[in-house]
């Protein structure tokens, strides 16, 4: 049995967090996947896993390595692809981290549609807004809504992105006019408490200096969905994303505010680790992504 057979072993079953779970996924028994690991352990003379009948943890040198070697076996089967005769062939498992608000919106559609024009991939979907280490924990690639900052990871930007301040008609007749942002610090206005700034909103003045407005107000939610419900129906001002609010502006039930002081740092993009040799399915997932949303505008 060779040093490759045993450490794909290891790796199934860290991934599926335990023996019974991998054997399940792959379709091999639990017994060999044991063997497999004991055997790996005793060729590197280390304890990789603690297990006991009710527990299962990496040791030290277990982290140490399922890291390294995660990076490894990537590194062979994405050359095997690249060497591939056939490139378009696509096979196998994409692990995607997206933000809620992403799936949730209906940009989340362009997921579904890749899923379906190619359904020999098997994808995984993880909504999560928190920010996920994509090496550390087994993703090919991560859908980020962000300003993009110096990485180690590699970036294809796939859209503009927007915050917009939104409130309703009603809202504005009751509560209005406003005349600059730092107005907002004294109206009700809903706090996203996903966002970055939260209750200290960035704007930039038409010279180019940033500044923030401290707000406050009766919601507090960890949804842009929520938000923008409850600025429709009068509650206060929120901060939307673009393609959250767009729709509602377009129906009459929300009216942007300060579009001039909104910065237009941010976008959408597929992040994915730096790797010599880029997976065929993730390039073609990227590309579809990219494709669609020129396609949407």
């Amino acid at each position: 049995m060779d040093t490759l057979t045993r450490i794909r072993a290891f790796i199934d079953v860290v991934d599926a967090e335990g023996f019974s779970a991998a054997a399940r996924r792959i379709g091999k028994s639990k017994a060999l996947l044991s063997k497999y690991v004991r055997e790996l352990e005793d060729e590197l003379g280390a304890l990789l896993l603690n297990r006991t009948t009710r527990q299962f943890s990496l040791t030290e040198a277990g982290h140490t390595y399922y890291r390294t070697a995660s990076e490894i076996l990537k590194e062979i089967d994405n050359l095997a692809d690249l060497v591939r005769a056939n490139n378009s062939d696509l096979r196998g498992r994409l692990r995607i981290t997206v933000p809620r608000t992403f799936v949730d919106a209906e940009i989340g559609q362009s997921l579904i549609d890749f899923g379906k024009q190619h359904p020999e991939l098997s994808l995984e979907i993880v909504s999560d807004d928190r920010f996920v280490d994509l090496v550390e924990e087994g993703f090919d690639v991560a859908i980020r809504i962000t300003r993009l900052e110096d990485s180690t990871l590699i970036a294809r930007k796939l859209d503009d992105f927007q915050l917009l301040v939104c409130a309703s008609p009603h809202f504005l007749a009751k509560a209005g006019p406003f005349a600059h942002p730092t107005d907002l610090a004294h109206v009700p206005c809903i706090l996203d408490t996903n966002g970055r700034s939260y209750s200290n909103w960035r704007f930039i003045e038409p010279d180019g200096s940033p500044f923030t407005v401290s707000v406050s107000g009766p919601i507090e939610v960890n949804s842009p969905l929520a938000a923008a419900r409850a600025a429709v129906t009068g509650i206060g001002i929120a901060v939307l994303p673009d393609f959250i609010a767009r729709p509602k502006i377009l129906s009459g039930e929300l009216v942007t505010l300060f579009e001039a002081f909104l910065p237009r740092d941010r976008g959408i993009y597929a992040i994915y680790p730096h790797r010599r040799y880029l997976p065929t399915k993730v390039r073609t997932f990227v590309d579809f992504l990219h494709g669609w949303f020129r396609k949407s505008q």
